[in-house]
Formats: structure tokens, sequence, C-alpha cells
């Protein structure tokens, strides 16, 4: 499933993330999940959200670099290896993973494993393919 994942390109300073997610919830924007890959001094904070596009326009609005982007989710059992078993399939099919990240759901049952991918369409026929449902992430996120 194709989900809109917001970036923001942020300073590597204390209270610069609390600032940010204070704006968000401040804007009654839901925050569901949140990674920061970071450098000595910036970072890029990449989240999920309920408006994507609520929140690139309140983030721009105050002064922050922001956009958005469609990244692949995929529902996997919560069980050691199981994303293993998604990244050999499209590493099988040539289609390089530029990213990842993850979360489980306590009581879900699943686990929701998000991927920037160089092509989101070849990587669905891919796990598609494969038996690996795309459809499941929809419940649970």
């Amino acid at each position: 499933m194709l989900i809109d994942q917001v970036s923001a390109f942020i300073e590597n300073k204390p209270g610069r993330l609390v600032e940010i997610l204070t704006l968000l919830g401040e804007g009654g924007i839901d925050l569901r999940a949140y990674s920061v890959a970071e450098t000595t001094e910036f970072g890029i904070l990449r989240m999920l959200v309920d408006r994507p596009e609520d929140a690139v326009a309140l983030l721009k609005a105050q002064g922050f670099r922001a956009n958005k982007t469609e990244i692949l989710g995929v529902a996997i059992p919560h069980v050691p290896g199981s994303s293993v078993a998604v990244l050999q399939v499209l590493s099988d099919a040539g289609i390089n993973v530029e990213y990842t990240y993850a979360f489980v759901t306590p009581g879900a049952g699943d686990a929701l494993l998000f991927l920037r991918v160089e092509n989101n369409t070849a990587a669905q026929a891919a796990l598609c393919a494969a038996g690996i449902s795309l459809s499941e992430v929809k419940m649970l996120y």
C-alpha cells in the first residue's frame, strides 16, 4: 500500500524535535510514526501523519523545509525474520531500498514495515507476485 510520508529538514539541536511535534499537535495533526536520520548539524524527520498535506503546509508556514513522499507500507507477521522475506523479494527483483523503518502495534499481531524504494510500482508487483499482501496495512495503519 502506498502511504504519504512527510519529511522535514531540521537542525540537530536540543528542543527542535519537540518544537515540530508540538506544532503538529497544536495543529490537530495525529502523528502515527516517525523516524529521525541525523548528521552532526542537521537531520531529516520522516513522519506518518493522518493529514500529510496539512502537515506540510503547517511546517512550511513556520519556515521549515518539508515535503510529501509516497512510500510503501507492508504488514508483516511480528515474528523474527519476517522483514527479511520482504527485503529478499525486493533484492531478488533488483529493487533498491533507499531506507526503511518499522513499528509494532501491541495487540494487533502484525508489524508495519515502511520502505522508500526506487520504484514503488515494481516493488508492489514483486511483493504481490511473492504472495505478500499490501492491503492489510490499511487495517493496522
